[in-house]
């Protein structure tokens, strides 16, 4: 994901009257390409094909300035297909098959619809905000629409507003900021330097070289040591179900919160980005009771110079794994940076092998992972949607305003607009776990800790005491099992009903040497499940795979680490019948 959600405070899908036409526009570019596509076009292009439009097509509302006419909002759009491949691009590919192709075109036209206002609804910012929503919720077709949909709003015949939906497999977030940039240039009366940022065809070339497919083969190693070893999900606790949730917005800002941020940057001569970094790690782990954070740093690519304005998709994951078992905040960030970089370096990958592999790992762990947690900061690229908005008129030292809601299928995901001269994030918390006043003390204790850090070191022994928020409760029936935090009786409920009410009990044992994290090699906690099957009939492999197919959505649940069958009653003290079969059930012996 590397457009915001709806912003807190957009206004529903307004409906009202406007005279409506459509002005086409003819542009020729340079000659006819074809190649591959990229990286972060397959993996957009995997997200399209699956999910609903509205929830994967991203949007901008970019003002027009005062004094432009239509001719020259028009024109300049024109301009930018002119000069960025990225616009005159389409995936050719049979029905029912996924594009492995782009073309560039060398000419050809698009529309842009105009809505003529007498009278623009107020509040008019919220209201393009509305139709630029509305437009998103119809799909892009891959093999002939152009990426963008723009809707120019006038009032008495004055341009005021473009609202724009935008395909997601050509553009992303900093892309679509790219463009709002150059096109107020344009508007202005500004030249346009050379465009000198890869396209996307040169990327694809890049990644396709042999040094590309050894980053590729590295990245895809560094995700499967964090799947294997990290925690399945940060929030495996009572009340975490489902695969998605719908979420309302929630927006920070303070100056009290970028005074603190930029204090705290000071005293540790670390990054102010790294700071925040850390934070919010630190206080996510906290809040989950684990001891790693793993989350998800979609903007990892635009860190690149070179890539920094480049007009294309670049949305893949860096991932991120920040062991928090050290004393301090200090401690913490000293790792923060380090393993920051290692994430960003391994974010560029094929993301059908990476799939492939996750399917592979987890099966064999038995886990499934739960991208619970994203955090978006865009506030030092150079260009992003959070350079629409106005600057902040104000700096109120702690405002906190609550938004719409949104579906998203993770349980907490920040954005960083901006950190000077305010601290401006907005976060998503899953409800079940953030109420409105557990999301309001999450942000507020956000602030509290920048401001303690800003001071001194701040021992992690006291973040509930500096920060006001208190790790999950998650009561007896919880262990942790292989990184995981597991609830025991749940496996056994979960196997039970995958198998068709087959009895079914489920221990922890601690019988097998491993490492941990830290290197010290102990009894690892393992599960044993005993299930009673009279008939015989039943294999581990096969009660494997059932429970596999049950796993998405219930994070406190993890395979046993072998599988007994028997004949007869599974509970112990009581004699149970003869073992029919056992095993791992897995691919590999774990």
């Amino acid at each position: 994901m590397s457009a915001p959600p709806t912003p807190p405070g957009a206004a529903p899908a307004a409906r009202t009257a406007a005279a409506r036409r459509t002005a086409t526009l003819a542009y020729r570019g340079a000659v006819t390409r074809r190649g591959p596509v990229t990286m972060g076009q397959a993996n957009m292009i995997r997200c399209i094909l699956r999910d609903e439009p509205d929830a994967i097509n991203i949007h901008d509302v970019w003002p027009v300035p005062e004094g432009a006419s239509e001719h020259a909002v028009l024109d300049a759009l024109r301009a930018l297909a002119v000069r960025h491949e990225a616009l005159r691009t389409t995936f050719p590919h049979q029905p029912g098959s996924v594009p492995g192709e782009q073309v560039v075109a060398g000419a050809g036209r698009f529309t842009v619809t105009v809505l003529e206002h007498g009278e623009l609804p107020a509040p008019a910012a919220e209201y393009a905000e509305a139709v630029a929503r509305d437009a998103r919720s119809e799909r892009f077709r891959l093999e002939s629409d152009f990426p963008l949909r723009p809707v120019l709003l006038t009032h008495a015949g004055r341009p005021v507003f473009l609202a724009l939906a935008a395909s997601h497999a050509l553009t992303d977030g900093s892309a679509l900021g790219v463009l709002r940039e150059e096109w107020l240039t344009l508007l202005s009366g500004g030249t346009l330097p050379e465009a000198t940022a890869p396209t996307p065809l040169d990327l694809a070339a890049e990644e396709a070289s042999p040094a590309g497919r050894r980053r590729s083969a590295d990245a895809l190693r560094h995700w499967e040591r964090i799947l294997r070893t990290g925690p399945q999900a940060m929030f495996a606790e009572p009340g975490a179900v489902g695969t998605e949730i719908s979420a309302q917005g929630l927006t920070l800002r303070s100056a009290r919160g970028a005074r603190a941020l930029a204090g705290a940057a000071r005293r540790t001569r670390a990054l102010p980005n790294t700071v925040l970094l850390t934070a919010w790690c630190l206080l996510t782990a906290h809040r989950a009771g684990q001891q790693e954070c793993v989350a998800a740093v979609p903007t990892s690519n635009r860190f690149r110079p070179a890539l920094a304005r480049s007009v294309s998709t670049l949305s893949q994951d860096a991932l991120l794994a920040l062991d928090v078992r050290r004393p301090s905040f200090d401690a913490v960030l000293a790792a923060a940076w380090g393993a920051a970089l290692n994430a960003y370096r391994h974010s560029r990958f094929d993301a059908l092998a990476l799939w492939d592999m996750i399917r592979r790992v987890t099966g064999e762990r038995g886990s499934h992972f739960a991208r619970d947690v994203v955090l978006n900061d865009i506030s030092a690229l150079p260009a992003t949607l959070a350079g629409a908005a106005a600057p902040d008129g104000d700096a109120p030292e702690l405002e906190l305003v609550r938004g719409p809601e949104q579906a998203l299928p993770t349980r907490l995901l920040g954005f960083v607009y901006e950190t000077d001269p305010v601290l401006r994030l907005a976060l998503w918390g899953d409800p079940a776990l953030f109420p409105a006043r557990a999301a309001e003390d999450f942000a507020t204790g956000l602030v509290r800790l920048l401001e303690a850090a800003a001071e001194g070191d701040v021992p992690l022994s006291e973040l509930t005491e500096v920060t006001g928020v208190r790790p999950v409760e998650r009561g007896p029936g919880w262990t942790r099992v292989d990184g995981c935090w597991v609830e025991p009786e749940a496996v056994a409920r979960t196997l039970s009903a995958a198998l068709g009410g087959l009895p079914v009990e489920v221990e922890v044992t601690g019988t097998r040497e491993a490492a941990g994290a830290a290197g010290a090699a102990g009894a690892a906690p393992l599960l044993t499940a005993r299930i009673a099957c009279e008939d015989g009939g039943l294999t581990p492999a096969r009660a494997h795979a059932a429970l596999m197919a049950a796993l998405p959505g219930r994070p406190g649940v993890l395979a046993p680490h072998r599988y007994v069958i028997v004949q007869g009653p599974p509970r112990q003290p009581a004699p149970a019948g003869p073992i029919l079969r056992e095993g791992t059930g897995r691919d590999r012996e774990m």
